[in-house]
This record gives C-alpha cells, structure tokens and sequence, in this order.
C-alpha cells in the first residue's frame, strides 16, 4: 500500500479550515460501527494494487460517501479496495477535501473535491505503466455523496476545474466508467430532472447504478433521474433498484438484496470489454 499526496505544493483554490485531519468511529444506524475521517486538507491517494497473478489491468478510484463533511473510510474506502482487489482490479482511495469549505453551495459539486478527483484521475493514468494498469481502463466508484462526486468527475472532464499544475495534468482526467452507489445531490430538489451542476455530455462514459427503494438517507429518485438523463442524452448506463437494502450497503455479503450488485457490476464492466475475470 501506498499513499500519494495529490498535489505537490499547495492544494489549489482551498481556502482552508481550523483543526488538524483526525478520525473518529461511528455507528452508523446501518451498519454499526465504522471509520470516518474528517478535516482533509492534505488530499491524497491510497494505493492498493492487486497480486500480479490476479491482475487485469483494470482499476478504480474510490469515491467514500459522507455528505461532503466526512469520508467513511473503512465501509466505502478500505473494504471497496479489499473487495477490488480480490478480483484483480487496482483500487485507489481517494481522500478528498471534506468537510465543505465556507461559501460551498448545497446540491453542487464543491470545487475542491471536484479538483481532486480530476487530479486523481489524470495521476493514475499518469502512473498507469508504473502499476501495471491499463490506462484505457480506469474507472470511479463513489458511494452516496461519494457517487454524486463520481458523477460530476464522469460528465465534467471537457473543462478541468483547476489550472495545470505539472506533467500529472496533461493526462485525460475523464474516467472510463462509472459506478455510483446510493448516491445523493443528483435529482432537483423540487422537479423530477437531474440537478443543477450535473451536465451530461454525449461522451460522458458509461455508467452504473445502484440504489434501494427503501433508502432513507437518499432517496432512490436521485439514481433513477440520473439514469433516464443519462439515457437520454445516449450514454451507456445500467441502474439496478432493490426492493430494500437501505443505505450504505458497500459490499458487505450480508444476505440482504443488495450484496448482488458487486457481482452485477462486474459483468457489466465485461460485457463492455474492460474486465476480464482473472484465472483460477
């Protein structure tokens, strides 16, 4: 494992916070106690490369959720990258500025994780020989505000949201794919439409979503306005809805409805031709 300091001098357009990154545990009324970290000034990037005899090629940006106030950690960071990992997919955890900075509006993608998951994006294909990924199959996951944030890296890669820095931004920061899990911030708050500061391109690359009906914390409309805007401005996207599941689901094999989406993805990605299950 790795960690990657994404910006080599000062972290562009962040006009700072009081107090010192720290973490804390929370129990979550999901699913019990998990990691947050909050107070991120310094963003970065933890790499966790899969063994060389699993490897595909493929890799993954984590995007962990927290409604732009906290990053969880361990349920969306860490064990995404474990789970990654496991099937041969370089996963890479992105810590990005939380929590809002003053002067963020609500709903928008705030600029400073906007710049840092562009950064994040063009560092990784920038590296991609280095740690044996395919430059051509790089993709983010974001989970809750984390999948809006991904969704928002997806759709706004014409115009960078930052100035070049060095070499690192010279490489694309649009993502091959998408996978935005219970994601919020993409519906209007009053209309059925997708909300303000998400504009869908043609290019956009393809996406997949996955939501339960039952999800208290973000309602299931946001991935179900994000699918119908993305399919009809032609872009690629799958949007898979369970009858219950709640929020934060992650990864977790628990028996309930969601746990089918990791799998679902996956084949998704291979019948796309960026995934090939690895050997044995």
């Amino acid at each position: 494992m790795t960690v990657m300091e994404l910006w080599p001098d000062e972290v562009p357009g962040d006009v700072g916070i009081a107090g010192q990154e720290k973490s804390r545990i929370h129990d979550s009324r999901f699913v019990g106690n998990t990691l947050l970290i909050t107070n991120v000034t310094r963003p970065s990037l933890t790499v966790h490369l899969p063994p060389a005899e699993k490897n595909t090629g493929a890799a993954t940006i984590i995007c962990p959720g927290g409604g732009y106030w906290d990053l969880f950690w361990e349920l969306e960071g860490e064990e995404i990258a474990d789970w990654l990992n496991s099937r041969g997919i370089a996963a890479l955890i992105l810590k990005y500025r939380v929590p809002r900075r003053p002067g963020d509006a609500t709903g928008v993608p705030p600029p400073g994780p906007l710049s840092d998951a562009q950064r994040a994006v063009s560092m990784v294909r920038s590296y991609a020989s280095e740690w044996d990924i395919d430059p051509d199959r790089i993709g983010i996951v974001g989970f809750s505000a984390g999948g809006h944030l991904a969704l928002a890296t997806a759709t706004g890669f014409q115009e960078r949201n930052y100035g070049q820095i060095d070499a690192i931004d010279a490489a694309s920061c649009r993502p091959d794919f998408a996978v935005l899990c219970y994601s919020g911030y993409l519906k209007d708050r009053d209309c059925d439409r997708v909300a303000d500061g998400i504009h869908i391109p043609a290019d956009t690359p393809p996406v997949f979503l996955t939501h339960a009906s039952d999800d208290s914390e973000s309602d299931v409309a946001h991935s179900v306005i994000a699918y119908l805007g993305l399919h009809r401005a032609g872009v690629p996207a799958e949007l898979h809805v369970y009858a219950s599941g709640e929020h934060d689901f992650g990864v977790r094999r628990d028996g309930k409805l969601p746990s089918s989406w990791p799998q679902l993805c996956l084949d998704w990605l291979h019948s796309l031709g960026l995934y090939n299950a690895p050997s044995g």
